[in-house]
């Protein structure tokens, strides 16, 4: 008897170790991501660098640089996946509720603007489109470090605008809509807290 009760309390105690380390370990995962060092950078729009150049120097020399070409037309856009993908699309990320804001370390000689972009409303995929609240960067000549709560973001930026889900996350976007040919965004950090 006294062995069956002891094999039952070691068996328990071992559902409860294990049980208690994944409920650490997924909040470790949602804790401190550099999506500079973990994560691959898309591009599109008129700048100088492809993404193979952008990730190359990124896993290099740990930064995130994008320049404008020369006389350039439309908007550029450098986003990242909140969780790491091969493609500029995939599953959103569900951000722990103790999360509350994101740390970027950059410089840029324009304003950019930062989308948030949410997933579908299943919360299954990241389809181009959706709800993508926003906030200002604004013009830095020098790194800096801003702390953004993750309440600054709303839709089109508007003070009234939707505020955005966190549990539903797929990626940033970092946009500059009129480029001029001196055009240059640094990125050093991108942490989510």
């Amino acid at each position: 008897m006294k062995s069956s009760i002891a094999t039952i309390g070691l068996f328990l105690s071992s559902i409860l170790y294990v049980v208690m380390g994944f409920a650490f370990a997924e909040e470790k995962t949602n804790s401190r991501i550099d999506l500079v060092k973990t994560s691959t950078w898309f591009i599109a729009g008129p700048v100088n660098e492809t993404q193979e150049t952008i990730n190359a120097i990124r896993k290099e020399k740990g930064i995130v640089r994008v320049t404008a070409k020369e006389s350039p037309i439309g908007e550029i856009e450098l986003n990242v996946m909140i969780t790491e993908s091969d493609s500029n699309d995939g599953a959103p990320t569900n951000l722990s509720q103790n999360s509350k804001f994101v740390s970027i370390t950059y410089k840029s000689n324009q304003l950019i603007k930062l989308q948030a972009r949410e997933g579908n409303a299943e919360g299954t995929g990241c389809v181009h489109g959706g709800s993508h609240p926003r906030v200002d960067l604004p013009v830095s000549e020098k790194f800096t470090t801003i702390k953004i709560p993750w309440t600054n973001f709303r839709q089109d930026g508007n003070p009234n605008g939707k505020l955005l889900n966190i549990h539903n996350l797929c990626k940033f976007n970092f946009v500059n809509y009129n480029p001029s040919s001196e055009a240059v965004l640094e990125i050093k950090s991108v942490i989510i807290e």
